[in-house]
C-alpha cells in the first residue's frame, strides 16, 4: 500500500460513516442535477423579459430632466458598494470631478433592490459594512438587515458628498473611447452626452437578474415579479413581513438559495399556499444573529475593521491564525480543520497537500451532517425532510443561515416541490408551473433565482464599451479575460473595472471593491498629477498577468468545485477557462501584491502617453 493509502485507512477507520458510499451518494446528486446547457439555462433579461430588470417599484418620483452635456475627470458607472468605494477613495486623494451613474434612484446597488421580506447580509456585519471607521458608525447587530445596509449606503454617499456627484434613474448604453480627444464618450438613455477623462465600471457581479429559461416564461396570466423588485403594492407588508395582501393568494417561489432562505418564512406566514420549487437544496446553519456589545465596541482600536476582515479572509483561504475574530459559520469547519491538524499523530511524518485535503473532507463531512441532522430535528415530515438535505460538500454552494427557514415547512400550507429529476421547472402555463406532469395552479410566481454573477460578460452588463479600433470589450474578452490584476486592459485607456475578473476572490465582496477602488483612485490620482493624458496596459503586462492566473490557479479548489453539485460556484458544472479563474494563493496575498505594485511608485505595466 501507498502512504496515502495508508492515511486513507488510518483515517477513516473509526468514521461513523463509509467515505466511498458517501462519495458515491455526492457524485448520484450531482449527476441528476446536471443541465448540458450550463450557464446557458438561464434567460436574459431583455426583449419581453426586461420587465423583470428596468421596472423600479421604489421610486417615489419618476426623474424627468432634460439632456445633460457635461465634461469631468471621471465617470463611475453604478452606485452600488463598487462606485460608493471608488468616489470615497478618489474623494480621499483629492479627485473630486467625477460622476457617478446609476439606473436606481438612489445610492445602495444590490441593496437598493434587494428590499425582499427578511433581506440579510449573511457575512459578520463588522466585515462587511465598509467604512464604519471613516463614518463613525457601528452596526446595530452581528448580520444586518436591507434596510440599515441600504442606510448605511446613504451614509457614505453624505459622508463623502456624493449626492452632488449622482445622475440617479439613469442608464449607460455605451461608453466610446474618443481618440482624438482622448475622452470617454459616455452615453445614456436620457440622450446626455458626457465627456470622461477616466471611466470606472463599478456595475458589480449582483446587478442584473437572472430569470430560469423555462419555457412558456411568458404564458403565464398571473403576477409575476423577481425577488430585487419585490412588489409591495401586490403582496402588501414591509421587510419585516405582515403581507396582508397574500392571504387568499396562491404562490409560487422558484429558488432554495440564498433569497429564498430569507424571505420563505414570511411569505409562508402570509399567504394561502406557497409552493416551494427547489432544484437543490441549500446547506442552512443557524444564523445566531445578536446585538452589537457597547463595551465591545468601545474596546476597539484605529485599524480594527481592516484586521478582521483580513483575519476572516486569512481563515477561509486555510491560513494560519492565533484567532478567529469573526467566529461563525463560515469560519467554523476551518476551525474543525485546525483542530484535527494540531491533535494529528506526530508518527504520520510530514504534512502534504493530500492529508490536508482528506482531512478538510471529513471535516466538512462532519458538518454536513449535522445540518442533516438539524433539518430531520426540525421537518416533521419525514419525506420533506430528505428533500431539504443537501448532499454535497461543504463550500460546494453558498451557504446559508437562518433560523425560521426549516421549520416554515411545518406549516399546512408550504409544500416543497423538489424538481431535481427534471432538473428544473418543466414549464410555466398560463395558470402556474408543471414538474413531473402535475401542474400547479398560482397567481403569483416569484423569482428568487439571484444575478448574474458569473455568465458572459455581455449578459451581466447591459451596455457597450468601446475602446481603441472599435474594439468591444466584449469581443476581446470572448476567449477570457485579459487585464492587469482585473481591472484594466489593453486598448481600453483611462478604463478600469471594480467585479471579480482575474482578482482575488472573497465571499465578503465588500472588502475585495474596497482595495480595488484604493487601487484604481491611485492609478487616478498619479496621472492626474503628472503631464500625461492617458495611462493604459501595456501587452505584454497584460499577458504576464493572464499567464498568472493561470499559473497560480488552485487545482485542488477545481477539482473540489468539479465534483460538486452545479451552481454559479462551479460554473454550473462545466469547464471553466483557467485564465478566468481567481488569483490563486488567496485575496491577502493578492492585495499585498497591489500595495506593493502601489509602493513601488513607476505604475509597472502600464504605458502613460
Amino acid at each position: 500500500m501507498t502512504n496515502k493509502d495508508l492515511l486513507l485507512e488510518k483515517l477513516t477507520a473509526n468514521l461513523d460513516f463509509d467515505l466511498d458510499a458517501l462519495r458515491d451518494k455526492y457524485v448520484h446528486e450531482r449527476d441528476r442535477r446536471i443541465n448540458t446547457a450550463g450557464t446557458q439555462q438561464y434567460a436574459e433579461v431583455s426583449g419581453d423579459l426586461a420587465k423583470f430588470e428596468q421596472e423600479d417599484p421604489y421610486v417615489e418620483t419618476p426623474l424627468n430632466r432634460s439632456p445633460v452635456s457635461i465634461e469631468t475627470d471621471v465617470v463611475i458607472v453604478g452606485a452600488g458598494f463598487s462606485g460608493l468605494m471608488s468616489g470615497a477613495r478618489l474623494t480621499e486623494r483629492g479627485v473630486t470631478d467625477f460622476r457617478i451613474i446609476d439606473a436606481a434612484a438612489d445610492f445602495g446597488g444590490t441593496w437598493y433592490w434587494n428590499r425582499y421580506p427578511g433581506a440579510q447580509c449573511d457575512i459578520d456585519a463588522y466585515c462587511y459594512l465598509p467604512l464604519l471607521e471613516e463614518t463613525g458608525y457601528m452596526p446595530k447587530e452581528k448580520y444586518s438587515f436591507a434596510p440599515e445596509i441600504f442606510e448605511h449606503s446613504k451614509r457614505i454617499a453624505d459622508y463623502f458628498a456624493l449626492y452632488d456627484r449622482a445622475l440617479f434613474q439613469t442608464r449607460v448604453t455605451e461608453l466610446r473611447w474618443l481618440e482624438e480627444e482622448s475622452r470617454w464618450k459616455v452615453s445614456t438613455n436620457r440622450g446626455d452626452d458626457i465627456r470622461a477623462r477616466f471611466v470606472i465600471q463599478g456595475t458589480g457581479p449582483l446587478s442584473r437578474p437572472k430569470l430560469p429559461g423555462i419555457p412558456g416564461i411568458n404564458r403565464f396570466k398571473g403576477h409575476t415579479f423577481h425577488t430585487c423588485r419585490w412588489d409591495y403594492n401586490y403582496t402588501g407588508g414591509t421587510h419585516k413581513g405582515g403581507m396582508n395582501k397574500l392571504a387568499d393568494k396562491r404562490v409560487a417561489i422558484i429558488g432554495t438559495g440564498a433569497t429564498a432562505i430569507q424571505c420563505v418564512p414570511f411569505l409562508g406566514e402570509s399567504v394561502k399556499e406557497l409552493y416551494v420549487f427547489q432544484r437543490t437544496p441549500s446547506s442552512v446553519g443557524l444564523r445566531g444573529n445578536k446585538p452589537t456589545d457597547e463595551s465591545w465596541y468601545q474596546s476597539l482600536e484605529a485599524g480594527w475593521q481592516r484586521k478582521r476582515r483580513e483575519n476572516f479572509s486569512a481563515i477561509l483561504q486555510g491560513e494560519p491564525a492565533a484567532e478567529d475574530l469573526v467566529a461563525d459559520g463560515w469560519t467554523d469547519i476551518v476551525r474543525r480543520l485546525g483542530n484535527a491538524l494540531m491533535s494529528r499523530d506526530p508518527s504520520d511524518g510530514d504534512l502534504n497537500l493530500d492529508e490536508i485535503m482528506l482531512r478538510s473532507e471529513i471535516a466538512g463531512i462532519g458538518k454536513m451532517k449535522e445540518l442533516r441532522g438539524r433539518i430531520e430535528e426540525m421537518v416533521k415530515d419525514k419525506e420533506t425532510a430528505e428533500k431539504l438535505k443537501p448532499w454535497y460538500r461543504q463550500f460546494c454552494k453558498r451557504p446559508t443561515f437562518n433560523d425560521q427557514y426549516l421549520e416554515t415547512f411545518n406549516r399546512p400550507n408550504v409544500h416543497l416541490v423538489d424538481t431535481s429529476d427534471t432538473p428544473g421547472v418543466e414549464r410555466v402555463t398560463e395558470k402556474g408551473l408543471v414538474s413531473g406532469d402535475v401542474e400547479y395552479e398560482v397567481d403569483c410566481i416569484v423569482f428568487a433565482t439571484g444575478f448574474e454573477a458569473t455568465s458572459a460578460p455581455h449578459r451581466r452588463v447591459d451596455f457597450t464599451t468601446v475602446g481603441r479600433h472599435d474594439t468591444s470589450l466584449f469581443d476581446y474578452w470572448k476567449d477570457g479575460f485579459r487585464t492587469l490584476h482585473g481591472i484594466s486592459s489593453h486598448n481600453f485607456p483611462n478604463w478600469f473595472t471594480i467585479g471579480i475578473n482575474q482578482n482575488a476572490l472573497s465571499p465578503n465582496f465588500t472588502s475585495m471593491f474596497d482595495d480595488l477602488a484604493i487601487h484604481v483612485s491611485y492609478i487616478i490620482a498619479q496621472v492626474l498629477k503628472s503631464a500625461h493624458q492617458t495611462v493604459e496596459v501595456s501587452p505584454e503586462a497584460e499577458e504576464a498577468w493572464v499567464q498568472e492566473i493561470i499559473r497560480t490557479t488552485n487545482h485542488a479548489r477545481n477539482d473540489f468545485l468539479a465534483e460538486c453539485t452545479p451552481g454559479f460556484f462551479n460554473h454550473e458544472g462545466q469547464a471553466e477557462n483557467l485564465q478566468n479563474l481567481p488569483y490563486g494563493p488567496g485575496i491577502n496575498a493578492f492585495n499585498a501584491l497591489l500595495a506593493e505594485w502601489r509602493e513601488d511608485g513607476e505604475l509597472k505595466g502600464m504605458i502613460l502617453s
